[in-house]
């Protein structure tokens, strides 16, 4: 019994909240935006966006940093490679940072 319960209770502790914001949400809504530079970043001050943002970009910090070393690139030059595909990938709705620092929001193509 007791060891059931230390595994349920590791298993709780390592579950994401069910009321935790998720990316996906977080895009939609408007709270968050891709960028070119190939990191998130916040257009709510709230602080689980915040942390959302962090974590994100804490991952893909590490992404990046491990794709530099295997192609010979800086951290740098994979950041923004991926951030320009990033923004490119976002879709209708979502905002991306653009070159100018403005804040645009997706539309369909041939929108007006």
């Amino acid at each position: 019994m007791r060891r059931k319960s230390a595994a349920l209770l590791l298993a709780l502790m390592m579950m994401q909240p069910a009321w935790a914001l998720t990316l996906d949400q977080a895009r939609q809504s408007g709270l968050v935006g891709e960028t070119l530079s190939g990191y998130l970043a916040a257009r709510a001050g709230d602080s689980e966006t915040q942390a959302l943002v962090q974590r994100i970009n804490a991952g893909r910090q590490q992404q990046y940093q491990r794709l530099a070393e295997q192609n010979n690139l800086s951290t740098a030059d994979i950041a923004s490679i991926a951030g320009q595909k990033l923004v490119s990938r976002a879709a209708v709705g979502e905002y991306v940072r653009g070159i100018n620092g403005q804040w645009l929001r997706k539309e369909a193509p041939g929108t007006p």
